[in-house]
């Protein structure tokens, strides 16, 4: 509080000098018009100089109405002189005092300040070194009181950015977790196909294709990791023209080609199809994994559908199926990265799927939704792109 106090002492009492000092100010320019006001009524009134009464500095003005103006009172005698008041006899004195009351008041003052002002201040910097040294769970909220004023604004702030790294670092630790997860399981199995192969050479042909398909799994692990890594660095590529139209006819295909194995239907149902400024590969890749999120989930013999048109001033897209669905809790989670409901069971995906699809959306400042049919049995996923 020191240094705090030493500033608002010294700007308090440069105020009260500033004070003072106009005023005084003031004075002495009403008593230089008034002495000058009189001297031209001196002058006005034709008396000689030596005739001419002193004027009353004690008063402010003459000793009386100027001679020879009312014939009141004759000139008095130039030999005479009216003594001064006897406050202006030993000269000024000065306001001891007034000074010392003032340096009282701006001392108690400059001690109130900055007691007021340095107390949430000692708060703010104890939490922000809380914080440095990796102890997230700090809040200063509850210790501002009642104030209402900036600083219980700037610790209401602190406690806001304090909870969202919080909750960066627990979403990182946890992610951390399931990359080691996911990785642990093709290397294991990895591990066990070349243990293999070295014990049974004979079945090296089933070996070599077992360690293809894991070494195929990790390289689509790592790759949809990476893609999550740019997207949450807010790396979206490069922007351009996405002709909604060609882009959901070749997702459509796909689909279809895939889901005939299981004789699941794709139906797609187009309205007018705008042009969406975006990446178009990402674009892509979040869509198909919705698509492809369906078909996954869907019954042998089921059904996806696709709706997609202009709404106004967005482009809306909803991709519905027949499967088991999503328990309600649960609905927020799904975008989140290596989620895996226990109503969807394994569904041989990692998770990342809906998580990209969300990021590549929030990119282009659309928006992602999930929500279980009316029906009970089934998946709704609505995506809304600015046009």
């Amino acid at each position: 509080m020191g240094r705090l106090f030493w500033k608002f002492f010294l700007f308090i009492w440069l105020l009260q000098l500033a004070g003072v000092g106009g005023v005084s100010l003031l004075f002495w320019l009403e008593r230089q018009q008034a002495e000058a006001q009189w001297r031209a009524q001196l002058a006005a009134s034709g008396l000689p100089p030596e005739a001419r009464p002193p004027f009353d500095w004690a008063r402010g003005g003459p000793p009386g109405p100027p001679p020879g103006l009312t014939g009141e009172r004759p000139p008095e005698p130039a030999h005479f002189s009216r003594p001064p008041p006897p406050e202006m006899r030993h000269g000024p004195r000065l306001p001891l005092i007034p000074l010392l009351a003032a340096l009282l008041v701006s001392l108690l003052s400059a001690f109130g300040l900055a007691w007021y002002f340095a107390k949430p201040i000692r708060q703010l910097r104890r939490a922000f070194d809380a914080a440095a040294d990796g102890d997230l769970a700090v809040r200063i909220g509850d210790g501002m009181g009642g104030r209402r004023d900036e600083l219980a604004d700037l610790g209401r702030d602190f406690d806001r950015m304090t909870e969202r790294l919080a909750a960066l670092v627990d979403g990182q630790k946890k992610l951390l977790h399931d990359v080691s997860h996911e990785m642990r399981s093709p290397l294991a199995r990895l591990q066990a196909a070349i243990g293999l192969a070295r014990q049974q050479p004979a079945r090296m042909e089933d070996s070599l294709g077992r360690i293809e398909r894991e070494g195929e799994r990790m390289n689509l692990l790592v790759g949809e990791l990476l893609t999550l890594s740019r997207l949450e660095a807010g790396v979206s590529g490069v922007l351009e023209e996405v002709e909604m139209g060609e882009l959901l006819d070749d997702i459509v295909e796909d689909a279809r080609f895939e889901g005939a194995a299981r004789q699941v239907a794709v139906d797609f149902v187009a309205g007018e199809m705008p042009e969406i400024r975006a990446n178009g590969e990402l674009l892509h890749r979040a869509i198909e994994n919705i698509v492809r999120n369906a078909l996954r989930y869907s019954p042998d013999g089921g059904m996806v559908r696709l709706e997609a048109g202009c709404q106004g001033s967005c482009f809306r897209l909803v991709v519905s199926d027949h499967g088991p669905g999503v328990a309600e809790d649960e609905l927020a989670a799904i975008f989140t990265p290596f989620f895996r409901g226990g109503g969807q069971g394994s569904g041989g995906g990692y998770g990342l799927g809906l998580a990209i699809a969300k990021r590549v959306v929030a990119a282009v400042n659309g928006q992602i939704q999930a929500k279980n049919a009316d029906t009970g049995h089934g998946l709704i996923v609505e995506i809304e792109l600015p046009v």
